[in-house]
């Protein structure tokens, strides 16, 4: 297992233009947006905060959606187009030790960019530390795999490195929209608001834990339940070829 993930790993940092733009790019969509004075200014519509200082959390849903949703499908589709995983199936290796590795790396990618993003808000645009440093923890442990875990049941289902993309692309957007990232919450019906709060990587929960009290456990309990339910399709559907 160690093993696996050592090679996930170096694989990972080859690929050096997603493993940069998974890293970097949400700090640096926060320092575009926070170039913007408008967005640096107390806003009623805000509960007195500036807008930068709520959409945070947006950003951080911005980076758990886009390693667990379209990272982690293509990377495994293409494993298996290419003929790595036909090779891999002729070991005594369980699919699901793969797909663990894929978790690990990739989780750890996520956790990496977020704390760079905590970094640049606080220091840039002085947003508060979280002010649940714990709940934040256990909203991006269960939101991320929560994300992750979807990925890889696109990964186990998908024909192809194609499909996979198509596929990723769908929920990608879905999750960007209920999560906030495309639109500021309070501008979504409250439908979508509601969804959103339930959803994979759980905007609300992350908003909570980092503006104010510990989230809802409720939320954490429906995303570490989303995680346990598709991480078990995907381990059941995975196939080498």
């Amino acid at each position: 297992m160690l093993r696996i993930i050592e090679i996930e790993a170096r694989l990972f940092v080859r690929d050096r233009l997603n493993s940069l733009f998974s890293l970097v790019f949400p700090s640096l969509l926060l320092l575009g947006l926070g170039a913007i004075p408008a967005l640096r200014t107390p806003d009623p519509q805000f509960g007195g905060l500036r807008f930068i200082d709520s959409y945070v959390s947006s950003v951080v849903v911005f980076t758990l959606v886009f390693i667990g949703i379209q990272r982690v499908p293509a990377v495994v589709a293409t494993y298996r187009e290419k003929g790595v995983l036909r090779r891999l199936a002729t070991t005594p290796m369980h699919p699901a030790r793969l797909l663990v590795g894929q978790l690990v790396v990739n989780f750890a990618a996520a956790i990496l960019s977020v704390l760079l993003t905590i970094v640049v808000a606080y220091v840039v645009f002085d947003v508060d530390l979280p002010h649940h440093p714990l709940g934040l923890a256990c909203a991006v442990l269960l939101g991320g795999a929560g994300t992750l875990a979807l990925g890889l049941v696109i990964a186990a289902l998908a024909p192809n490195a194609r499909a996979a993309g198509g596929w990723a692309t769908v929920v990608f957007m879905l999750l960007m929209f209920v999560g906030g990232v495309y639109l500021p919450r309070f501008m979504l019906p409250s439908v979508v608001v509601k969804i959103g709060s339930y959803s994979p990587p759980g905007v609300e929960a992350l908003q909570q834990a980092w503006l104010g009290t510990a989230p809802d456990w409720r939320h954490l309990a429906i995303m570490g339940l989303v995680s346990l339910v598709a991480g078990t399709v995907a381990a059941r559907t995975f196939r080498w070829e």
